[in-house]
């Protein structure tokens, strides 16, 4: 989800303004900070974007996959229209592997797993999602715990095998450990230990368009 705010002030980070991974012919990889829309909103209040920043120095760059707005990390966008649908279509396929970090509530029991539960908008309380066992769309989260923490919270890996919209937010909450920060889905002590969501995009493989297979890391900056 890209385009709506819980909360109606919206002051994305100015510093820095972009932050170019790569680039070549083909594609731009970015690093998004938290705070800041993939994609412009219908108000004009939310016209300030990653894509719109870009566009106004690569005129011809296309979004290929999107973060949520409190979501950091790796964005993709395409310089052609041949490497956009290259690229787009593995998304479409899931045969890109996408690593994620984050930092949840409480301590995880166990070292790793697999979260299996179905996910759909919640018509009450758009544009939230949640557990859906009778609507919802399947989804899979691989998790791994990389550090305990004090507070106490779980430093986690996060592998998602779909790609669905607020899934690892959703995910974790359904596991009582939601993500530090989190407006959405954390409340009380979990919600105050972060000025920002804890969630991080840091790695990406993927073919490109000429053939061969990268893979984009950047660290999480938590």
């Amino acid at each position: 989800m890209s385009g709506q705010l819980q909360n109606p002030i919206y002051n994305p980070p100015l510093e820095p303004y972009i932050s170019i991974l790569h680039r070549d012919e083909s594609l731009l990889v970015l690093d998004k900070p938290s705070g800041l829309l993939s994609v412009p909103g219908r108000d004009p209040a939310l016209a300030d974007s990653l894509a719109t920043r870009v566009q106004k120095q690569f005129p011809s760059a296309l979004m290929i996959n999107r973060l949520d707005k409190d979501t950091s990390g790796i964005v993709l966008m395409s310089l052609n229209k041949k490497a956009h649908a290259a690229i787009a279509s593995q998304f479409e396929s899931r045969t890109t592997k996408k690593i994620y970090q984050a930092i949840v509530w409480g301590e995880v029991t166990g070292e790793s797993g697999e979260i299996d539960l179905p996910l759909a908008i919640d018509p009450d309380n758009k544009p939230r999602h949640r557990v859906d066992q009778d609507n919802g769309r399947p989804s899979q989260t691989q998790w791994r715990v990389l550090e305990r923490l004090p507070l106490p919270a779980t430093r986690l890996e996060l592998r998602p095998l779909t790609g669905r919209t607020h899934q690892l937010r959703v995910h974790l909450k359904a596991l009582d450990h939601p993500i530090l920060g989190d407006e959405f889905y954390a409340s009380g002590e979990a919600l105050a230990a972060s000025e920002r969501l804890l969630l991080h995009a840091e790695e990406l493989s993927f073919q490109h368009p000429d053939g061969h297979d990268v893979t984009f890391h950047v660290p999480a900056p938590f």
